[in-house]
């Protein structure tokens, strides 16, 4: 009994060691790991994207799987997509074909490049998730509870030449006469009043500028200027710049005239504000800044075209940090991107 009973257990773990030795060397697939699958920028014209794995255009949609979704099926208009962008990505994120440059970040296309460098140039960000627009010319750094926001400026209206973005207006001071009245704008006040003693003022420049601001059209008294408008021979980038304090009286804010000889002198100019100037990468827009704090009163930045001919087509602006808000601001606008409802197959009722 004893040698039956031992010769079925040998036999019993001489099977079962086979069973496992062959499950040792079994091996089990895998399902491919979603690191390895494909992931595409499908790019939105609103400048936000989808991550899918593939899409195809079919008709007036964007059919797509989304990586996000869990390979969800999904749509999307195709006028909302910008194919052309989408394709530029994928083109620059091809990775390298195996036995090539291994290892070598993708390369993108020098003239793509440079086309997308000259289009950031003409809208650069000046701050966090805000960026100067392309149809205004003159605009002033502006915070309104503690947020910054761009606030456009108007140039003048009068005598003036609007054909283009540079309205230009010259009047010839002379160097030896005493400080006299140059223009007149009506009103105590300016439309807008800035809230920081330092605004940074964006102005157009470059042959991209920009149609004009729109906005209240202001009454100029030129007292005598020339009525020859010329704007072909003046360049913003070549002219300087000042912020000249107004004299308020009743209904109306008078500009004087000052010495332009002492621009850049070091010389202190009773009511006139030097600015720094600096050419924004592009060439498209330059940046002015106070060289010192403006106390608060009502303003014009005033364009100095040569060293005896000033601009009366000017920007008019009050520093009254209690003020309202004003209209028409460009605030920060972050990107957001879209999350797309999956479009569900329409079923009729039965």
């Amino acid at each position: 009994m004893s040698l039956a009973r031992s010769g079925v257990c040998a036999v019993v773990f001489t099977l079962l060691s086979g069973s496992i030795a062959l499950r040792s060397q079994t091996v089990i697939p895998q399902p491919e790991s979603s690191q390895t699958q494909r992931r595409i920028h499908l790019i939105l014209k609103d400048g936000s994207y989808q991550v899918v794995t593939s899409y195809s255009v079919v008709g007036k949609v964007v059919k797509y799987v989304s990586a996000e979704r869990g390979g969800e099926h999904e749509e999307i208009p195709a006028e909302l997509v910008d194919l052309d962008a989408t394709r530029r990505w994928e083109k620059a994120h091809t990775p390298v074909a195996e036995g090539g440059d291994k290892g070598r970040a993708p390369v993108l296309d020098p003239e793509l490049m440079k086309e997308e460098q000259e289009r950031q140039s003409l809208t650069p960000m000046i701050e966090p998730d805000l960026r100067l627009p392309e149809e205004d010319s003159v605009l002033a750094l502006d915070e309104f509870q503690g947020k910054p926001e761009l606030v456009p400026l108007t140039q003048s209206e009068g005598d003036l030449n609007h054909t283009t973005a540079h309205s230009v207006l010259k009047k010839a001071l002379n160097p030896k006469a005493a400080a006299h009245q140059v223009l007149t704008l009506k009103g105590e006040r300016s439309f807008v009043q800035l809230h920081v003693d330092t605004p940074a003022i964006y102005l157009r420049v470059g042959e991209a500028t920009a149609p004009s601001t729109g906005g209240a059209p202001l009454t100029v008294d030129t007292h005598g200027a020339s009525s020859a408008k010329s704007d072909n021979d003046v360049r913003p980038d070549n002219s300087q710049y000042v912020v000249v304090r107004t004299d308020v009286r009743v209904d109306a804010r008078v500009v004087a005239s000052f010495s332009l000889e002492a621009l850049d002198s070091g010389k202190h100019i009773d009511d006139v504000v030097e600015m720094n100037q600096e050419t924004l990468t592009g060439g498209h827009w330059m940046k002015l800044s106070p060289k010192r704090p403006l106390e608060f009163g009502e303003y014009v930045l005033m364009e100095v075209i040569s060293e005896k001919e000033i601009n009366l087509g000017v920007w008019d602006f009050g520093v009254h940090p209690q003020t309202p808000e004003n209209r028409d601001v460009i605030k920060p606008e972050p990107k957001r991107r879209i999350d797309l409802e999956r479009r569900r197959a329409h079923t009729d009722p039965e």
